[in-house]
């Protein structure tokens, strides 16, 4: 209701349409230059909102099946449109099923970012499905987009990376367990993005590099930070995280230069390309293995939590190189999966617990 009551409130205050997004990477700053408030569904989590989730096979991860159900319970009846990207297959065909089995009445956008390396094909491709995306969004806002509104939206989300980098790179000087941080990170899902800038730079102004927080450093990697109790149980075990490659947070963070925008297009195409390696955008395994790396050596972490969803075909295929990479140097390493439920289970709890204390005597696999 949270949610529900926000958007409804930008709508009567600010006149402010509202599009429900699925995971993951997407041109946010597009829907901000339209007025429009992106509002993400990552699901939700726990169990499936209606029997519409039935109607998909077993094996599709609950992140499709629990956005299935949501929309066809009426749960986003309040926005007026949604967007699907290429996340994977089934996200994609969400787009189609949420018509035909799901009954959602409102546009169906969808979005293809291209997979692989940066070519000059990719290139081609993906200004004209920001073009094309740009189209349907006018319809949906019912006004034309202004390059200058465009540009003046890159810039805010610029802003908003900067200030997210921050947080999390200084992660050990800041006076925040991991619940309060990733509540305060993920607000950015669906608050008017100046709102959340506003956020950010206050809780900004808390850190101090002199501070050093108690526990054991670690790396979380996987698709997004749900149940939350995964983040409490490892503070209250003695652990924190210290580097951050959640798809749903760190990974669609762009660290770009400061600079001049210039074209807005070409400036657009540029922040879709400078988020860091991501499965889901088909990224060179080598590549990732590196990225992963060089976190865990400059936030000094002594283990690594791989936290994914069950059936995530993306976030799995990469599960053996980063085993490989970590048992390689001689990282512990705790690997969880889980289905978005509300609560972990006693045995899970009993995992982190032992590993965060395996962390804090200095043991090793």
């Amino acid at each position: 209701m949270v949610r529900e009551n926000y958007i409804r409130r930008q709508r009567e205050e600010h006149g402010r349409r509202a599009v429900a997004v699925l995971p993951i990477h997407y041109p946010k700053e597009l829907l901000t230059a339209l007025d429009l408030l992106s509002v993400e569904v990552w699901g939700p989590p726990g169990a499936p909102r209606s029997d519409a989730a039935g109607r998909i096979q077993p094996y599709v991860c609950s992140v499709v099946r629990n956005a299935l159900a949501f929309l066809a319970s009426g749960g986003a009846d309040v926005v007026d449109a949604a967007l699907f990207p290429h996340t994977c297959d089934s996200i994609q065909q969400l787009a189609t099923l949420a018509h035909d089995f799901g009954g959602w009445k409102k546009p169906a956008l969808t979005f293809l970012h291209p997979k692989g390396e940066p070519r000059p094909s990719s290139r081609r491709f993906v200004a004209a499905e920001l073009r094309g995306l740009a189209s349907r969004l006018e319809e949906v806002a019912g006004r034309r987009l202004d390059p200058d509104r465009l540009a003046a939206a890159i810039q805010l989300h610029r802003e908003i990376d900067l200030h997210r980098a921050a947080l999390l790179d200084g992660r050990a000087g800041l006076d925040m367990d991991d619940a309060e941080l990733y509540g305060l990170l993920r607000r950015g899902e669906w608050l008017w993005p100046e709102e959340h800038r506003a956020e950010l730079v206050a809780a900004r102004s808390r850190l101090d590099p002199a501070r050093r927080r108690p526990g054991a450093p670690v790396l979380v990697t996987g698709y997004v930070p749900e149940p939350i109790a995964t983040l409490e149980i490892l503070n209250a075990a003695g652990a924190f995280v210290a580097a951050d490659d959640y798809a749903a947070v760190g990974r669609r963070i762009a660290r770009q230069p400061d600079g001049p925008i210039g074209d807005p297009w070409e400036a657009l195409a540029d922040r879709l390309a400078a988020v860091p390696p991501c499965p889901t955008r088909a990224t060179d395994q080598d590549a990732r293995m590196r990225h992963l790396v060089s976190l865990l050596d400059r936030s000094g972490a002594r283990g690594v939590v791989i936290h994914v969803v069950k059936f995530c075909e993306p976030e799995l295929f990469d599960v053996p190189a980063i085993r490989r990479t970590f048992a390689a140097r001689g990282v512990p390493l705790l690997y969880l999966e889980g289905e978005l439920e509300r609560q972990l289970s006693g045995q899970a709890v009993t995992r982190i617990e032992a590993f965060a204390e395996m962390l804090g005597q200095g043991g090793t696999t």
